[in-house]
C-alpha cells in the first residue's frame, strides 16, 4: 500500500516508519522538513500542515491507500486532511488519547466509557467524533502513557534522573495510583496491525502495556532497569495539594488510577504486546537515557527540594 505518515520523524513516528517499510508499504511522510528521514529511500513532502492551503497544494496530485495522522492535536488540525482524503483513502488511522476519558471509579477504561468534556486532550475526541460522522473508513488508536527511546516527554527519564544521582524520589500521594505504560515499538506494531484490517474500521482501540502498575512500582521497575536493586530506592510520598507548585511540574503522571483494557486490541488486530514493563524501560535506559549522556547533565531539581524541604 501506499501510506502518508504526518509526521514520522520524531518518537512514535520513527518506529511506525521503521515498521511499514520493513511490511513492504511505500511510505510517504509529511512534515516541515526540520528533522532526519527515518529510514533511506523513504519518499518526503516538505509542508506545514497547519496551513489548509499548504497542506492541498502539496498533495493535491498525490494518491494514497491509507493515511496516519499522528501529530493531529484538534479537530482544526486533521479536519483539512480529512476532507483532502475524503473518498479517496482505504483507511484513515488516528492517533488519539486515552486521555479523553473521564475519571472514573470503575477500572480498567474500555474504549466505551464516558468522555471528559474539560481534558486537555478533548480535541482528539471531536476528531473522532468528526470522522465517525463525515463517514470516513478511520480506524482511533488511544495509547495511555507511551514509552521507550525518543521519548520527548519527561516520563521514565524523570525516575532516571532521580535513581542515578541516588536521589529520593518524590511521590504523590500513597504511592499506589495505578496507571499503565506502553512501549513506543508496540504502538507502532499496533498502528501498523490497524492498516488495511477491515475489522478495525470505525473502531477506536485502547493500546498500552499488558498490566497496570504504582507509582512505587514503576519507581521500583525504573531502579531495575537501570541496574540498581529496586527496594534500595527512596520514595518519598507527599500531599501535592500541601504545594503551589504553580506551572512547574512535580510529576509527570496525573495523580490518579488511570490504565485502559487493551483485549479488544488484541482480539481485532492479532497483536500482542513485546516488551514487560521492566525490558522496555531497560530498553529505554540504555538506549536512549545514557546514549544521550542525560545521566551527567544538569537537571533541575527545586520543585523536589521544596518538597523534600517540607517534610524534614
Amino acid at each position: 500500500m501506499r501510506v502518508l505518515v504526518m509526521g514520522g520523524t520524531r518518537f512514535i513516528g520513527v518506529y511506525l516508519t521503521r515498521k511499514l517499510v520493513k511490511q513492504g508499504h511505500d511510505v510517504v511522510l509529511f512534515n516541515r522538513g526540520n528533522k532526519p528521514i527515518p529510514v533511506e529511500g523513504v519518499s518526503h513532502i516538505v509542508g506545514d500542515r497547519t496551513d489548509p492551503l499548504i497542506l492541498k497544494d502539496k498533495l493535491a496530485h498525490e494518491s494514497f491507500d491509507a493515511v496516519f495522522d499522528n501529530n493531529g492535536r484538534e479537530l482544526s488540525d486533521t479536519q483539512p486532511l480529512a476532507e483532502i482524503c475524503r473518498d479517496r483513502i482505504q483507511h484513515f488511522i488516528y492517533v488519539s488519547s486515552a486521555g479523553v476519558y473521564l475519571k472514573s471509579d470503575q477500572m480498567p477504561h474500555i474504549e466505551g466509557d464516558a468522555i471528559d468534556p474539560k481534558s486537555r486532550h478533548k480535541g482528539k475526541f471531536e476528531t473522532e467524533t468528526y470522522l465517525a460522522e463525515q463517514g470516513l473508513p478511520f480506524t482511533s488508536i488511544r495509547p495511555v502513557y507511551i514509552y521507550g527511546p525518543q521519548n520527548y516527554n519527561d516520563l521514565e527519564a524523570w525516575f532516571f534522573d532521580r535513581i542515578v544521582r541516588d536521589r529520593p524520589i518524590p511521590i504523590p500521594g500513597n504511592g499506589m495510583h495505578l496507571t499503565q505504560l506502553g512501549h513506543c515499538s508496540d504502538l507502532a506494531a499496533a498502528m501498523a496491525a490497524v492498516l488495511g484490517n477491515t475489522q478495525a474500521i470505525g473502531k477506536i482501540y485502547n493500546i498500552s502495556g499488558d498490566r497496570a502498575v504504582t507509582f512505587d512500582g514503576l519507581a521500583r521497575a525504573c531502579a531495575a532497569a537501570a541496574g540498581k536493586a529496586p527496594d534500595s530506592v527512596q520514595l518519598v510520598h507527599y500531599d501535592p495539594k500541601a504545594f503551589d507548585f504553580g506551572k512547574r511540574k512535580a510529576f509527570p503522571m496525573r495523580t490518579q488510577h488511570f490504565f485502559t483494557d487493551i483485549h479488544q486490541a488484541k482480539t481485532d488486530l492479532g497483536w500482542q504486546p513485546e516488551f514487560d514493563l521492566v525490558s522496555g524501560l531497560q530498553d529505554s535506559f540504555q538506549n536512549d537515557y545514557l546514549a544521550s549522556g542525560r545521566d551527567k547533565a544538569e537537571i533541575d531539581f527545586s520543585v523536589d527540594d521544596e518538597i523534600l524541604a517540607a517534610r524534614s
